[in-house]
């Protein structure tokens, strides 16, 4: 269990570093979303954070969840859309996404949200050591608004990490 915001920073961590062993058993990706996404893209850690918020092919779902569950994670099953897991008091949530023909990325069970195209960043991004591939800063803040546009009120957090989006965005632009 994760006794202050140090540990807590560390298993989270670790946790990535995890997903990125079980991943590599079945050839996959995942890519980080959120807080962590921010954080990997800055290389550093901003703030703790809650939770890992990770994104991945839904084909992918099966045998993500088998291994997971093998590792001692316990299945918190959400939607055709997500599944959440918790191991050592650490939530990690999986959003499953498909593609279709014409290349367009939905998140499974909700065709009417069409991600940007560059939602997937094929570059791998270093914080303390571990690689992750992470959404695209464009992608983060679309996310950001698309959740105040539904009702949802922005948290501090969220306020600040659309302002530290807006500025990764407007210094890769020059």
């Amino acid at each position: 269990m994760a006794q202050n915001k140090n540990d807590q920073t560390q298993a989270q961590l670790n946790m990535i570093k995890e997903m990125n062993a079980i991943f590599a058993k079945f050839n996959g990706h995942f890519w980080l979303r959120g807080g962590w996404a921010i954080d990997f893209i800055l290389g550093e850690v901003t703030r703790p954070h809650e939770d890992l918020d990770l994104v991945t092919w839904v084909h992918h779902r099966d045998i993500l969840e088998r291994e997971l569950i093998e590792l001692g994670y316990k299945r918190i099953p959400v939607s055709d859309r997500q599944t959440d897991f918790v191991k050592a008091k650490i939530d990690i949530q999986f959003l499953y996404l498909n593609r279709a023909l014409d290349g367009a990325i939905t998140p499974n069970g909700l065709p009417e949200w069409e991600w940007r195209i560059d939602a997937l960043q094929k570059k791998e991004f270093t914080l303390h050591g571990i690689s992750a591939y992470v959404l695209s800063p464009s992608q983060l803040l679309e996310e950001k608004n698309v959740y105040e546009q539904i009702g949802r009120k922005p948290r501090p957090k969220d306020i600040e990490s659309k302002e530290i989006l807006q500025n990764i965005i407007s210094s890769n632009r020059e």
